[in-house]
């Protein structure tokens, strides 16, 4: 029997949205503090369950505002569910947004050892990896230049790279691919197939269909917070396409 990597069970996540305007700063600290603020409860995830098997490549698909990033903030563990637990077995490398954990004044160089330390890699091992880091990611003539100065593009591609420059039990991937021209997305992909084939299970969130079924093997397809299907990519894609 296959080991689970993840198992997410009955998980909501619950938002507290302010419904009044408020037009200063004074006007809702006096508010807050007589508890007149009025407050609407939204539901980003509702009673959600699901597995992702160990070396698993799998898709979470949805429109905007389906729950697709809350739920892999709750699996990374930025997020605590309201109600609901998850399971998560093995090491985790989260690369959901672009240029989290980087310093944009840092050059790319300084960038790659601030990083690594971040995700918990030594000096050593980081002076090791350095030339496959920044090969993979196409800045060798841009490695002294501050990240201010880089392209969207140009920090995703050096936060892909030093996040699949190991191999995390489980590798989760918010819409990084559709940034970079066809070329990078490519080489990622290729990566990521690499990966799942020597044991990383892979959590993908991409608004590209295609993208989904070329990588991935199973899915899940939210909507407004509920999960509406799970299974073969196939199968989901095709339900989420038939809305």
């Amino acid at each position: 029997m296959s080991e689970n990597a993840v198992e997410v069970i009955n998980v909501s996540m619950r938002f507290n949205l302010e419904r009044e305007r408020v037009n200063s700063l004074k006007e809702y600290i006096i508010k807050l503090l007589r508890k007149k603020i009025d407050y609407e409860e939204f539901f980003a995830l509702k009673d959600v369950s699901f597995k992702i098997v160990k070396g698993d490549s799998f898709a979470i698909v949805g429109n905007n505002g389906s729950g697709k990033s809350t739920i892999l903030k709750i699996i990374s563990g930025i997020f605590k569910p309201t109600a609901g637990q998850v399971i998560l077995n093995g090491s985790i490398a989260p690369l959901i947004e672009l240029g989290a954990g980087f310093d944009m004044e840092l050059t790319a160089k300084e960038n790659v050892f601030l990083n690594g330390a971040v995700l918990g890699y030594s000096k050593k091992f980081m002076h090791q990896k350095y030339k496959d880091i920044i090969e993979f990611a196409e800045l060798y003539d841009f490695e002294d230049v501050p990240l201010k100065n880089f392209s969207s593009g140009m920090v995703a591609r050096l936060g892909f790279s030093i996040a699949t420059v190991v191999r995390p039990d489980v590798l989760i991937v918010d819409e990084i691919l559709s940034v970079g021209d066809q070329g990078f997305q490519e080489k990622c992909e290729k990566r990521l197939n690499e990966m799942t084939s020597n044991g990383t299970t892979l959590i993908l969130v991409s608004h590209s269909i295609e993208q989904v079924k070329k990588i991935c093997k199973n899915a899940i397809w939210l909507e407004n917070g509920k999960l509406m299907a799970s299974g073969p990519v196939p199968e989901v894609c095709e339900a989420y396409a038939r809305g």
